[in-house]
């Protein structure tokens, strides 16, 4: 569980080295836990997850526009998809998304570009849920589904 929150899924060749870490910036508190893996360079890292907690947070819009300050994205530049995590509008693209779980709570999921083809990043960020007052979601833990693979002809 991360901060209310159980990530069922993770992409299938995603490192096993996991990472928790707390910080703040700019008034939104910050909970993530990344995943990351040893290469002949140093590490790559493979996964992020981020629960956000903060006053400004109020809705999509105020999320996004805070999410391009933080990932130092153009705003007119980077096309981003709509899509729906249960109840909740998010967006997302090519390798992150990102939905208000309810005002004043955020979730943030990037996966390396290499892992987020074949659906990975959207059924990992579908997978993030948040825990219920009645015992959280049908499922605990992290499953590790096989890597995507490309469709026969």
């Amino acid at each position: 569980m991360l901060d209310g929150f159980h990530i069922r899924q993770v992409p299938g060749d995603t490192g096993t080295e996991v990472s928790d870490f707390a910080s703040e910036w700019d008034d939104v508190r910050f909970a993530t836990r990344v995943w990351e893996r040893q290469t002949d360079d140093g590490h790559q890292v493979d996964l992020r997850v981020h629960v956000m907690r903060g006053e400004r947070l109020t809705d999509l819009a105020a999320l996004r526009d805070f999410l391009t300050e933080y990932h130092e994205h153009d705003p007119d530049d980077w096309p981003l998809i709509d899509f729906m995590h249960g109840e909740s509008a998010g967006l997302r693209d090519d390798s992150q998304a990102f939905w208000l779980a309810e005002p004043g709570v955020a979730v943030n999921v990037l996966v390396a570009t290499d892992l987020a083809g074949g659906g990975q990043l959207l059924a990992t960020a579908l997978a993030v849920v948040a825990v219920s007052d009645r015992g959280g979601p049908v499922s605990s833990g992290v499953e590790r589904p096989a890597a995507a693979r490309p469709p026969a002809d």
